[in-house]
């Protein structure tokens, strides 16, 4: 590891996994696997503990700003842990001289995603600190979330068998594309809107009607490509994706061929990948199509018996090739 902080190091991929466990997991006692919440069991009760940081820029973009994506994201880290989300702390710190209008439509914006979302935005602090010394807007957000036993092994995947299959709740990269697109003043000839929404009430659903569910993740900072890889080192299985069934959409698809990015890598807001029983795969499909942020859901692989750690791709042309973790910064600043 490098003396100094790199952006690589805050791209959700190998760099970032490298520092976290190397400076912090080392230090503070962190137990494996790391997922996107911690498991509180003490006598009484069991809860999902979460805390991130948003620092996207711009604030503003095609479907979402800062506050929506805040509320959001921590809404969404404890649902793919199996919680039923509950309430928010919010803290802010500000530059000297940020446009209180702005200040105001963005804490309108997570008030009203917390609304639909069903949580209570409860505590928070407020820092302003002077021009130059922050990039207009940071906001952290803790979150607490209520888990039933039967659903602690989610965010650990350690009930995951060969045969179960993998499933996307919908197109990829639609996050990553309308943040460059705001950030660089692109325009498309169909607009790119972020995915950025709270998918608590559409897991609810699914954990309610399904017994077989091995494993939930979003898909946020370094994309599927990332979930994928930190999947199987957790899990020890090798895992085979079908190219041909993964769905992208056409104006990102385009974009990214232009420019060179692998819709794998990219970030998303509203997406997640759910590791299903083979028996049960269909039941979560039609689930997740029946709700509007779920309606280009599609199976995209399997587990296979090999225990090497490794993501396969099956190419649409009939080759293969390996999913690495991506180890560099393809967009700094999407979240």
């Amino acid at each position: 590891m490098n003396e100094n902080i790199s952006l690589n190091q805050g791209s959700g991929g190998k760099f970032t996994q490298e520092l976290i466990e190397k400076v912090f997991v080392k230090r503070f006692g962190i137990e494996k696997p790391l997922t996107d919440s911690a498991i509180l069991n003490d006598p009484g009760f069991m809860l999902a503990f979460t805390t991130d940081s948003y620092v996207v820029d711009p604030l503003f973009f095609p479907g979402g700003n800062i506050g929506k994506l805040a509320v959001c994201g921590t809404v969404n880290d404890l649902a793919v842990s199996g919680a039923d989300p509950k309430y928010i702390s919010a803290s802010f710190i500000i530059e000297e001289g940020f446009p209180v209008k702005d200040l105001t439509l963005i804490s309108d914006s997570m008030a009203e995603e917390a609304l639909k979302a069903g949580v209570k935005i409860v505590t928070g602090d407020t820092k302003v600190v002077e021009k130059g010394k922050c990039d207009k807007l940071f906001i952290t957000t803790s979150g607490i979330g209520i888990i039933n036993e039967e659903h602690v092994h989610i965010s650990s995947g350690k009930k995951t068998k060969p045969g179960d299959k993998l499933i996307i709740s919908g197109s990829l990269g639609n996050h990553a594309i309308a943040v460059l697109g705001a950030r660089k003043n692109l325009s498309f000839n169909t607009p790119v809107t972020s995915d950025c929404a709270s998918l608590n009430h559409m897991i609810y659903n699914v954990l309610l009607e399904c017994k077989e569910i091995r494993f939930i993740r979003d898909l946020t900072r370094g994309g599927l490509a990332t979930v994928l890889n930190e999947f199987a080192a957790m899990t020890g299985f090798d895992i085979a994706v079908d190219e041909a069934t993964l769905p992208v959409d056409d104006p990102v698809k385009g974009l990214c061929e232009m420019l060179g990015f692998d819709p794998l890598y990219l970030a998303n807001e509203g997406k997640v990948m759910i590791v299903v029983g083979k028996d049960e795969e269909k039941k979560v499909l039609d689930i997740l199509r029946s709700d509007q942020l779920g309606k280009q859901s599609e199976i995209i692989g399997e587990i296979l018996t090999g225990k090497r750690n490794i993501v396969i791709l099956n190419t649409s042309v009939g080759g293969s090739r390996i999913i690495d973790m991506p180890s560099g910064q393809q967009l700094p600043r999407i979240c």
